[in-house]
């Protein structure tokens, strides 16, 4: 599985940005996706989810701002963000794993993940 995120980038709080997430071979259609973020010297913090039927999950601290969704014909991840605040500061990744039906969800342990992309929101 290889991933490469794209469309990090720097806003002003109350900003929008998506983040792309380009997976090789079928991995959208096979794989649960997930994203998850991590800020200097604080620990990974675990975001969204979506499985293969596209039911998603999300953790408290985005749900209702962010928005995670996946385009099996271009074999694309996607996380809108929206509104933005300084503590979404961090960089942004993309993951993958094959799972038994019923266990994709945010929380996941994630160990397949792509390079990256940062995201800045100023105040």
């Amino acid at each position: 599985v290889q991933l490469v995120e794209s469309g990090g980038g720097s806003v002003q709080t109350g900003g929008s940005l998506r983040l792309s997430c380009a997976a090789s071979g079928h991995t959208t259609s096979t794989h649960c996706m997930g994203c998850f973020r991590q800020a200097p010297e604080k620990a990974r913090e675990p975001l969204a989810s979506v499985d293969l039927d596209g039911k998603t999950t999300y953790a408290p601290s985005v749900a209702g701002r962010f928005t995670i969704s996946k385009d099996n014909v271009k074999n694309t991840l996607y996380l809108e963000m929206n509104n933005l605040i300084p503590e979404d500061t961090a960089m942004y990744y993309c993951a993958a794993e094959e799972l038994p039906w019923g266990f994709c969800e945010y929380r996941y342990p994630w160990d397949k993940w792509g390079p990256g992309a940062q995201v800045t929101v100023s105040s």
